[in-house]
């Protein structure tokens, strides 16, 4: 089977460019209005308000994504059907993410209200453009190859654009904001905003979905589809497994910055260095991850990289402790082994699979709420762990849990800090079982699957 050109898996790649979006969100949204000590400027928002704000947005994002999914799916352009939805979303999402850090300061109900409706806008566009650019992996492919070397090329420029959007601002905020630590991580937004939109335009405007695609469309309604993919076995354990790892990577990855200044007792511009490290290390892992996974499947591999995050998990929970506090960029760096497969190459090219697997038995092309639902599943991964983590950082401080929701503290507290190790560390776990029982070898004896000989390196 005559497999997708390299330029077009590079073209496609260039488009995860969103994924800017998502690592400034993950990492200095909540930083910015629960700043570090360190930083020059002040919280003004209690966490209690935070968490609710940001759970209010994660809960419109996720009613959107199975519309999206679906809205995508019914479409028919002379560009396709995912396309014209990447290239709308693009600079409403830019505007979105840098509203988030031009709050109104007023405290209260105010402040809430604004940053509660700047989420929901954002998350909104962000799966306007998400959902539709995941669901072109199974729209462009027709092997399992393909999947999984478009699912790896995608792997390779989010690590890219993470490592950007981790790497570089702790460098920006330092030389833009000059003392200035809230005008610098302002100018740093902005920055970054205007890149990832350059990058999903490229995609935009080069990848011709319809030549590969077909034209295809679905004629199911929301109803039917729904029931399509809730009655597939693989995909139910996969969503689960999916959200216990979100959970605990998220957490783990936004309390990176805690670590680094207050736990390790390094100046920010330390997080490039961490940062570097991590993704460096999953740079390195991306092809022996792929042609391994293309040997061996993704199961096995999964359950493997949770048991080295937990691990690390745990490590981080002694470092200043048991371990020195430098070993911290040692265990940063290790993360990068796992995270290389489970957080990036993975999710895409198993999801794919299990959709490709769907809509050849059942002749029903519901690509696109499979992938609204595993983005439903996601944002549940980012609300439970965001209004978790305000909580977790301030707890071992003395305070009433009514008294960490409604009061506005100095800074987060260290034990607070080494907390959110241990939360990472458990529902790694909880991914583990839902990994553990996730039914790949039906999967893939199932007669749509491809044969396994189809399988090899990524084209590079």
């Amino acid at each position: 089977m005559k497999k997708l050109p390299v330029s077009l898996q590079l073209l496609y790649g260039i488009g995860v460019s969103y994924a800017v979006f998502d690592q400034i969100f993950a990492q200095w949204v909540l930083t910015y209005y629960l700043p570090p000590e360190r930083f020059s400027f002040r919280p003004f928002l209690s966490p209690g308000f935070i968490a609710l704000a940001l759970v209010i947005s994660r809960i419109v994002d996720m009613i959107t994504d199975p519309l999206v999914g679906f809205w995508s799916d019914r479409v028919s352009t002379r560009w396709g059907r995912r396309i014209p939805f990447v290239f709308a979303g693009t600079v409403p999402l830019a505007l979105c993410a840098i509203a988030f850090f031009y709050p109104v300061k007023t405290g209260g109900m105010v402040s809430f209200l604004y940053l509660a409706a700047t989420g929901s806008l954002f998350f909104t566009f962000y799966t306007i453009v998400g959902a539709p650019y995941n669901a072109l992996i199974p729209e462009l492919s027709s092997c399992r190859q393909d999947r999984l070397n478009l699912s790896t090329w995608q792997a390779v420029f989010r690590l890219f654009y993470t490592a950007i959007a981790m790497i570089l601002p702790g460098i920006l905020i330092t030389v833009l904001g000059r003392g200035n630590d809230e005008r610098g991580l302002r100018l740093m937004v902005i920055i970054l905003s205007v890149f990832a939109v350059a990058g999903l335009l490229v995609t935009s405007f080069t990848v011709n979905e319809r030549r590969y695609s077909g034209g295809k469309s679905s004629d199911a309604d929301f109803s039917l589809s729904l029931k399509t993919v809730f009655h597939d076995k693989a995909f139910i354990y996969y969503l689960g497994g999916l959200l216990f790892f979100f959970i605990g990577f998220n957490i783990l990855r936004a309390s990176l910055n805690y670590y680094i200044i207050d736990i390790m007792g390094k100046s920010s511009s330390s997080i490039t260095i961490a940062s570097a490290l991590l993704f460096g290390v999953s740079a390195v892992c991306f092809v022996p991850v792929n042609r391994a996974a293309a040997r061996f499947g993704y199961r096995k591999l999964m359950l493997l990289f949770l048991s080295m995050l937990t691990i690390f998990s745990l490590m981080l929970f002694q470092v200043a402790k048991l371990l020195p506090a430098g070993s911290g960029f040692l265990i940063f760096a290790l993360c990068g082994i796992p995270v290389a497969g489970a957080a990036f190459i993975f999710p895409p090219a198993m999801l794919s699979e299990i959709s490709a697997d769907v809509s050849a038995r059942t002749g029903r092309q519901i690509e696109g709420v499979f992938f609204g639902i595993q983005g439903f599943f996601l944002k549940m991964a980012f609300m439970i762990s965001i209004a978790a983590l305000p909580v977790i950082l301030v707890s071992g401080g003395g305070l009433s849990f009514a008294a960490m929701l409604t009061s506005v503290p100095d800074k987060p507290e260290i034990s607070g800090i080494y907390r959110t190790a241990l939360f990472a560390a458990g529902f790694f776990m909880l991914s583990f079982v839902f990994y553990y029982i996730y039914p790949e070898k039906e999967l893939m004896s199932n007669k749509a699957a491809d044969n396994a000989k189809d399988a090899g390196g990524v084209n590079v």
